[in-house]
């Protein structure tokens, strides 16, 4: 039967429903022995999906030293933090032991607190990046080539300020795309090519400042239409007079480009927004799902059967709390940023494949049931970095879990404290604004900015049109209109600009992230009624109205 519980972080009331009673159930009985059973959750969805997202650091770069070869790298690890950082080719490398960290399990202290312990000894990957080409400055990245400052991204090519973008070339400013090219600002496109500060479009080319738009060609300020061609404003037009209206517009010179901008979220408002973007998926609750089948409370999320507070998966099952990542993963719960075919993997970060039977770790490749470790790869029978036998290990972890009850631990993951990065360095922030006093009162760490990240306050006058923007703008810094810190506009993104025929920004590459992130629909649910026929539904909310 289900239930109405209090928050134990939030203190707000929260429903556990009779499918979730099932599923701790199961992901229970796959482990051997009564101490494994996992205990329904102690937060509600969204302090756990924080608590998550607060072990990723996504987009915080920095310049620091390999604590190994002692080359200059980046890193999404400061250099004034005392973890041990390896640059990739030495994580990957058979130059260190990954067991020579590990420890004994001191049933005199408790398991977080020897976890946190491990994690300032145990050497971590600069960067989590595998298999890119000249991709020097990204993060969370693989089998891409000639990608700059970009984040989740994978298999792309010459993608510039992008975001959870997947198979997609010579693309700027994007939040969530996949299968695009020659796309400028843009949020939510899959299969588009040449558009320009659209939002939600699918298999279109040429449009510019589109919503809603599906199998639409040369469209200028559009929402809401299908398979059509030469329309402005909704507005259907012949060629000619819709290269007029357009021609009138001047998207290469910055001050037109901010206008349209601007307008174009006024005209959006006078049009209905469709509840959710949930296409052919059956039983399913959340925003963006496609082909998913009895999933609850879900976003971003493909091909996923059973599965209930999750964001960004792809052909999971019977897999709860996981967060970015989890592609073809079974059983697995309370994860984040973890990769491909992991195998009832619980309570745990950065599992990057193929991992089975592993809990409370972090940094995991390979390996199978290991239990509190970090850094790891292809091994097996680990607890805490310690390798044990078999019989060893089964009858050892019973015990830990016997303790982390006593300890009111099992059955909860990390607390955000002992998470590797300041709070305001990661994802959480995102989704979960805190103040620096906020923060600290609840026990997180704050990064204040240090003098070295100070702005130059450089002046420098950028054109109005790109087409009289000089070479030498590559050579300048530029100071942000927004939050006052600088930027560089790089060789590659000059050549888009120029391509696209497209003015030079004026803000950071940070600021125009966050204005993509304040257009994406929150991941969260409320229940309203649909404005035209009155029936009960559960929506995301765009707009305050």
């Amino acid at each position: 039967m289900s239930e109405i519980r209090n928050c134990k972080n939030c203190l707000k009331n929260y429903e556990i429903r009779d499918e979730d009673f099932l599923f701790y159930d199961k992901v229970s009985s796959a482990s051997e022995g009564k101490n494994f059973l996992i205990p329904s959750p102690s937060f509600c969805p969204d302090c756990r999906r924080q608590r998550r997202l607060a072990f990723r650091n996504e987009r915080r770069l920095y310049r620091r030293e390999c604590d190994l070869c002692k080359h200059k790298i980046i890193s999404i690890y400061s250099p004034n933090n005392f973890y041990k950082v390896y640059c990739s080719s030495c994580w990957w490398s058979d130059k260190w032991d990954q067991l020579q960290y590990g420890r004994e399990f001191d049933f005199n202290k408790s398991f977080f607190e020897q976890f946190c312990e491990l994690i300032k000894f145990a050497p971590r990957p600069a960067l989590h990046v595998i298999n890119n080409e000249n991709c020097d400055y990204v993060n969370q990245c693989g089998y891409s080539k000639g990608c700059y400052l970009s984040y989740n991204c994978d298999y792309s090519e010459n993608c510039f300020y992008c975001t959870n973008v997947i198979r997609s070339k010579d693309c700027l400013d994007l939040l969530d795309a996949e299968n695009c090219e020659l796309c400028a600002s843009g949020v939510a496109l899959e299969n588009c090519y040449k558009t320009v500060n659209c939002f939600n479009c699918k298999n279109c080319h040429d449009i510019y400042f589109c919503r809603d738009l599906i199998g639409c060609a040369d469209c200028f300020f559009c929402i809401n239409l299908r398979n059509k061609k030469f329309c402005f404003k909704n507005e259907q037009l012949t060629k000619e007079e819709y290269e007029r209206r357009v021609a009138e517009i001047k998207l290469n010179k910055f001050t037109d480009y901010q206008n349209c901008s601007e307008e174009i979220l006024k005209f959006w408002l006078k049009y209905p927004h469709k509840y959710a973007e949930i296409v052919q998926s059956e039983n399913s609750s959340g925003d963006y799902l496609t082909n998913c089948r009895n999933s609850f409370y879900c976003f971003n999320s493909f091909k996923d059967q059973d599965v209930a507070y999750c964001t960004t998966l792809s052909n999971c099952k019977d897999t709860y709390d996981f967060d970015i990542g989890g592609y073809d993963c079974e059983l697995c719960y309370e994860m984040c940023s973890s990769g491909v075919q992991n195998y009832h993997c619980l309570f745990g970060a950065n599992y990057w494949g193929s991992c089975s039977e592993v809990l409370y770790s972090d940094i995991m490749f390979k390996d199978s049931f290991c239990f509190g470790c970090i850094a790891l790869r292809n091994k097996n029978f680990c607890i805490l970095n310690k390798q044990y036998s078999r019989s060893e290990y089964e009858q050892l972890v019973p015990k830990i879990i016997g303790h982390m009850q006593k300890e009111g631990e099992w059955g909860e993951f990390f607390p955000i404290s002992i998470s590797p990065f300041t709070y305001n360095e990661t994802v959480a922030q995102e989704y979960f604004s805190l103040t620096k006093d906020e923060a600290l009162n609840k026990g997180y760490k704050w990064k204040d900015e240090e003098i070295n990240e100070r702005p130059i306050y450089t002046k420098v006058d950028v054109p109005e049109f790109i087409g009289d923007v000089s070479d030498d703008i590559v050579r300048e810094i530029l100071t942000c209109e927004s939050c006052g810190k600088n930027y560089k506009i790089i060789p590659q993104e000059l050549k888009f600009y120029r391509e696209m025929n497209l003015p030079i920004p004026r803000k950071c590459p940070d600021c125009r992230h966050k204005e993509r992130i304040a257009l994406r629909n929150p991941r969260k649910l409320w229940k309203r009624n649909c404005m035209k026929c009155g029936v009960g539904i559960e929506t995301t909310l765009l707009w305050k109205n």
